[in-house]
């Protein structure tokens, strides 16, 4: 005796099957852009100053003072003196050392405000510039501001890493 199987029918994709996979499809695509767009604006709205035209046109200036600064040459180094202090090397365009500037350098920790300062230099020797009783350890910023008596002035950033 043979048994027949009764068939099954198969499985025709049809267009309203078409149309479900295509609504699903970027119905979870747009569904999760969205998601992501909302943290994204919430965790970083875009704006980062009240007053974005005014820092632009601060900006260009700072640009212009950097153009400046690069035509004058000037070169520093920095580090400590041996005793405690800091000492800048103050060089003109021609490697000559610079004289008669007046030198001031904020001190900073690299992630933290606690312990800034503010040291004035004093020329102890043509272009060697030193600020006593500074004693650091371990890693500073030095932001130094230099000008001549011609009101002509330099700015230079450094690390210093003392033990």
């Amino acid at each position: 005796m043979t048994h027949v199987i009764p068939s099954r029918p198969r499985f025709r994709l049809q267009g309203w099957h078409v149309l479900i996979m295509f609504v699903v499809f970027f119905g979870v695509d747009i569904g999760v852009n969205t998601v992501f767009m909302v943290s994204a604006y919430k965790t970083f709205p875009g704006e980062t100053s009240i007053t974005p035209y005014e820092d632009g046109l601060a900006y260009n200036a700072e640009l212009r003072a950097r153009r400046a600064q690069s035509a004058l040459g000037w070169r520093f180094d920095a580090g400590a003196d041996g005793t405690g202090g800091l000492r800048i090397d103050a060089f003109d365009r021609s490697g000559a050392p610079l004289r008669g500037l007046n030198v001031v350098a904020r001190l900073r920790r690299p992630a933290t405000d606690d312990g800034a300062r503010v040291a004035n230099f004093a020329e102890t020797a043509p272009g060697i510039y030193l600020a006593r009783g500074q004693h650091l350890a371990g890693a500073w910023d030095l932001a130094l501001t230099a000008r001549d008596a011609g009101g002509r002035t330099a700015t230079a950033e450094r690390r210093l890493y003392q033990p």
